[in-house]
């Protein structure tokens, strides 16, 4: 009986052994399924992470579609619970938007620049009086010779002066005339400062505003603002689009050349009046242009005669000077007019200042931010014909930086002295393109988009 209790309780403690066993191999089991569980769930997201990821770099189907994945998505919700289901974004697009400058840069290369032959591109970048293209010794017409004249030079401009004036019917039908005959848009322009400088005025076809330094006496800047719409309003009805003015010199030095025609010596005065100016004729959508930088009002000489020289030091110009063509700048002014003066502490020596790269390119340009069209003063006078051939003189004012060439002293020789330099390579073409582009911003500016 002993012996028989005896294996009994031996057969019960190794079915508890053995229930024991299976129980941790369950247990084993149970953990094991929950490891695989986990590790499956952890390679699918990842799965499904890396191929939206690939598919989203590629960025070629619609934004509307769903990354297509080899992972089933509602497999992993079950395993990660319905508050954790995974969302996916949609892809998206990165659409990079252009500015509306940038618009009509694009515009200007394709429907101008791309399709100009080299001959054009650089005759676009003169103007000119109209006798220097037909040849005539006053013109106060434009008929057959100016139709000739600009069908074999594409001029950028045309610039006008008393002689040229006769009558309002007169001038307005040449004026009309040029613009149609050219086969690029075209500048038309006039001095119309106020005072003495009024081609039209003196021709008794409108008031004159009067000059820039009576407005400068009120002290109101509001006057040169209203002066700047009238000469606008009238300039436009004559199809004038381009006024070479306000004059931003200040009349800082005594026997200053520049006189009456700066608004006054004081810089904040000037500047005021100055901006306002541009204000106003920009209001009749007529081009402002500054002149003439770097400031000629510290000098008494007379750059139409010979050399005039300014002894002002840089942080003078940056102190007075900078500060007025800033604030025509700031408001809008198409155009600068670069002087032919020279200015030592600037350029280092006598070297005119529309012939410089420190003065157009490192202050204008760079310093002061102008991005709009640097032109030179009239080449004709004798700051610069007394020392440079009319080609020499248009080559350096390029590759100093300016954009446009004013009336030189011989145009044609000027013109194919320009492109012989960029067929050499002297000139880049790349470089008139960039001028170009300048010139045409102002030209198709009705056709910046909205």
């Amino acid at each position: 009986m002993a012996e028989s209790t005896e294996m009994i309780e031996k057969e019960i403690e190794e079915r508890e052994a053995q229930e024991k066993r299976e129980a941790r191999r369950k247990r084993r089991q149970t953990n094991q399924a929950l490891a695989y569980m986990t590790l499956l769930m952890l390679v699918m997201l990842v799965a499904v992470a890396v191929v939206f990821l690939i598919h989203f770099m590629k960025n070629s189907k619609p934004v509307s579609e769903k990354p297509q994945s080899s992972v089933d998505e509602s497999a992993i919700g079950d395993m990660i619970g319905e508050e954790e289901e995974l969302t996916i974004p949609e892809e998206t697009e990165t659409v990079v938007e252009l500015t509306p400058e940038q618009k009509l840069d694009a515009i200007i290369d394709e429907a101008v620049i791309s399709v100009m032959p080299l001959e054009d591109k650089v005759a676009g970048l003169f103007i000119v009086t109209p006798e220097s293209i037909t040849g005539v010794d006053i013109a106060i017409k434009a008929g057959d010779g100016t139709k000739e004249a600009l069908n074999k030079w594409a001029v950028g401009g045309v610039i006008y002066f008393d002689q040229n004036i006769k009558s309002e019917e007169q001038f307005k039908e040449m004026v009309s005339n040029t613009a149609l005959y050219s086969r690029y848009p075209i500048f038309t322009c006039m001095d119309e400062e106020g005072g003495k400088v009024s081609r039209l005025a003196k021709k008794d076809l409108v008031d004159n505003v009067g000059s820039a330094g009576s407005i400068g006496e009120t002290g109101d800047a509001a006057n040169a603002l209203a002066a700047g719409k009238y000469v606008s309003a009238y300039m436009m009805e004559y199809g004038l689009n381009v006024n070479f003015a306000p004059v931003a010199d200040i009349r800082n030095a005594e026997g200053s050349y520049i006189g009456e025609r700066a608004y006054s010596s004081d810089v904040t005065v000037t500047a005021a009046m100055v901006s306002a100016s541009v204000t106003g004729l920009k209001e009749n959508k007529v081009s402002a242009c500054l002149k003439h930088f770097p400031g000629i009002g510290s000098s008494t000489e007379d750059t139409h005669v010979g050399l005039a020289i300014s002894e002002r030091t840089l942080e003078e110009f940056r102190a007075e000077e900078f500060t007025v063509f800033k604030a025509g700048i700031d408001a809008g002014a198409d155009f600068v007019m670069v002087s032919h003066m020279s200015a030592p502490a600037l350029t280092g020596d006598n070297t005119p200042c529309s012939l410089s790269p420190t003065v157009v390119t490192d202050y204008l340009r760079g310093e002061l931010g102008f991005d709009g069209v640097i032109i030179t003063d009239a080449m004709n006078m004798g700051a610069i014909t007394e020392y440079k051939e009319a080609d020499e003189a248009a080559i350096l004012a390029l590759k100093a930086g300016c954009d446009m060439i004013l009336m030189p002293d011989d145009y044609e020789k000027a013109y194919n002295g320009v492109l012989q330099a960029v067929k050499d390579g002297t000139i880049s073409e790349e470089r008139i393109n960039d001028s170009l582009r300048r010139i045409y911003r102002i030209k198709y500016a009705d056709k910046l988009p909205e």
